[in-house]
């Protein structure tokens, strides 16, 4: 579990097809070789949670002093998420602990889907962030609610819905301080980046929810419509 406040902001150094020899693919996944800030692994320990630009892997080699670590990301991750099959800049988190501070809101580290920049530009002392949402996550979205950026707990200000090639989807509005953008990838962002987004967990189990009392309002329906 995580909170969506950035601990650090690491660079994947290498990302390596898992499976050996030359006709190694991303069938299998890729082994991923990160360098994070000086100090930052002191208190970590093989097997332990790191979220990765918001999804979250399990550290399978390390080396405290030289400040690297690596993680292994099965295929299936790589296909629901962007950022995490090439060297570049990348948000680190590591997992709360229960005497932690929730600084952000509850965060799984299992990223939904992902959602593309529109907008990214200065307004004031502050940034506004415009993202176009897929539908499938569109419906998750509200105002005041809590959206992950590439693992970055933000709350959205403003939603929109919009006609989209999958359906209804959405543009949402962020407000960026300036301490997020410096300390963050988030201030790299241009118009047309895709970025990875994890939806509020209250929003996911209001939508179960709601759907099984659909599903079951209607399976109750159907015998009275079949007698009359």
């Amino acid at each position: 579990m995580f909170t969506g406040i950035i601990s650090g902001v690491g660079r994947i150094l290498e990302s390596l097809p898992i499976a050996e020899g030359p006709g190694g693919s991303d069938d299998h996944g890729r082994r991923l070789t990160l360098g994070t800030p000086p100090g930052y692994l002191d208190d970590v320990a093989l097997g332990d949670s790191i979220a990765i630009n918001g999804a979250c892997m399990t550290v399978v080699a390390f080396d405290a002093a030289a400040a690297r670590f690596a993680v292994e990301v099965s295929a299936e991750s790589l296909d629901k998420t962007v950022g995490l099959a090439e060297p570049g800049p990348v948000n680190l988190e590591k997992a709360m602990r229960p005497q932690d501070r929730l600084g952000g809101h509850l965060v799984s580290g299992h990223v939904d889907g992902t959602g593309t920049v529109t907008r990214f530009e200065p307004t004031g002392e502050s940034w506004t962030l415009v993202i176009a949402a897929p539908a499938a996550l569109a419906r998750f979205l509200a105002v005041k609610g809590s959206i992950t950026v590439d693992g970055v707990s933000l709350t959205v200000n403003r939603v929109v819905d919009r006609a989209a090639a999958d359906g209804l989807g959405c543009e949402f509005w962020i407000n960026l301080i300036p301490h997020t953008v410096a300390h963050t990838t988030l201030g790299g962002l241009q118009p047309g980046r895709r970025v990875n987004l994890e939806i509020d967990q209250i929003a996911r189990y209001v939508e179960r929810m709601t759907q099984w009392e659909r599903a079951a309002a209607a399976a109750a329906a159907a015998p009275a419509a079949a007698a009359a």
